[in-house]
């Protein structure tokens, strides 16, 4: 797959955005997005159908994990593209163990800041996400293969039984 996955991550957005305004199905809110030039990659629409799913499929179990640190805020009062900037982020830190979430993140901020919604979305989505990704890794929820992917000096100590003051 060619660099297409910020293009697919912004086309995300906007069939999660179709899919919160509108009555329709998954399909006809996803497939317009889909560029020729993307579709000619299996692999860019395998990843475009698998991470759109994978949001749709965990979309109670994500919004819980947003609820639970928009502390003073209500789901609806969340800006809908700033909630499926989260979503989207949330799901690759769960469901895709191949991605670092340093990518998920970075790649949701910058995709804030196009969408912004408000001047400080990007802000908001890297505090709600930095605060998730820290609660989903000392839950041992992150499962990521893979060089890379994971901090192996603060799993190394959480295995060991260190803590930071230690």
């Amino acid at each position: 797959m060619k660099t297409y996955r910020r293009k697919i991550r912004e086309m995300i957005i906007q069939a999660l955005h179709t899919l919160e305004l509108r009555e329709t199905d998954l399909e006809t809110a996803a497939d317009w997005l889909i560029t020729p030039e993307i579709a000619k990659d299996p692999k860019a629409v395998s990843f475009f159908r698998a991470l759109l799913q994978s949001i749709i499929d965990h979309k109670q179990e994500i919004d819980d994990y947003i609820s639970s640190h928009t502390f003073n805020w209500d789901m609806n009062r969340i800006a809908i593209i700033d909630k499926n900037i989260l979503r989207m982020a949330l799901a690759e830190l769960l469901y895709f163990e191949d991605i670092p979430p340093k990518v998920s993140i970075n790649e949701a901020i910058e995709i804030a800041k196009k969408f912004n919604s408000t001047d400080k979305s990007s802000k908001f989505v890297n505090g709600i996400l930095d605060a998730i990704f820290n609660d989903l890794k000392e839950t041992g929820k992150i499962k990521k293969c893979g060089r890379g992917l994971i901090d192996k000096s603060r799993t190394a100590k959480l295995k060991s039984g260190e803590t930071s003051g230690s």
